[in-house]
């Protein structure tokens, strides 16, 4: 369950407005909230439409509202072997995609780079089992996974590398642990000096008030390795000397 510490309520209050539609509960930021209806139908069209979906589990989808930058819509999907009999229903009183919220605007805050929050809408199909989108501004660029495919060899992804180990390093030092730190949740957008690294999915991390212990430093670090075995068993992206720059050695 998300733990709602009493600085993650604070950060929810002071960037978000909480509104309700009937059974649906949404929390938008200042620059959505004139357009809550209109993204609450946008919503509803995409939940049935054939178009385009990406990311883990094609879960997310482009979001376009007049007048409001491109956002994208991650639908809140399980996984494992309740993905087969629950697929996108949670329970709870505290949904993941608020907790998310919250806490990626928080970490914004500390300094850690992230895709920008956007919202949240949560429906409420029981008391207390829901469905739910996480709204986030839309960031030209690619995982750092699939940017490491796109080079010639691993020296060529240099600048890359260490500004992904300078973000997790900015994590570590905002005391926020990520539990599931891999190539495909470290994103390379396009900056206006170059390529920057930024960190997504929070949603099962944990934020603490001091910096992070070696130990947790150590499991993130372990994480991202076995992402890195996974996917590049062979190390022909991921080399030695990459591993290096990503501070896994």
């Amino acid at each position: 369950m998300a733990r709602f510490s009493s600085k993650l309520k604070a950060r929810l209050e002071s960037d978000f407005t909480r509104s309700r539609e009937g059974a649906r509960e949404l929390y938008l930021g200042a620059l959505l909230v004139p357009s809550a209806s209109a993204l609450v139908r946008e919503l509803a069209q995409l939940e049935h439409s054939p178009g385009q979906r990406f990311g883990n589990r094609a879960s997310v989808v482009t979001l376009g509202l007049k007048g409001l930058p491109e956002m994208v819509a991650r639908r809140g999907l399980r996984g494992g072997i309740a993905a087969r009999v629950l697929s996108q229903l949670y329970f709870g009183f505290r949904p993941r995609a608020v907790f998310e919220l919250a806490l990626t605007a928080e970490a914004r805050a500390r300094g850690v780079p992230t895709a920008q929050p956007m919202g949240a809408v949560v429906d409420w199909v029981a008391p207390f089992a829901y469905r739910s989108w996480y709204l986030t501004r839309k960031e030209p660029g690619v995982t750092l996974w699939e940017f490491a495919r796109s080079q010639p060899p691993p020296s060529g992804c240099e600048q890359v590398l260490e500004g992904a180990r300078e973000a997790i390093v900015a994590m570590y030092q905002a005391g926020v642990y990520h539990a599931d730190l891999n190539l495909h949740n470290l994103f390379v957008r396009s900056g206006a000096s170059g390529p920057e690294v930024i960190i997504l999915d929070l949603d099962k991390a944990r934020l603490f008030d001091r910096a992070l212990g070696s130990k947790q430093r150590l499991r993130i670090q372990a994480r991202l390795l076995r992402s890195v075995r996974k996917l590049d068993p062979r190390g022909q992206f991921f080399n030695a000397q990459a591993l290096a720059r990503l501070g896994l050695q």
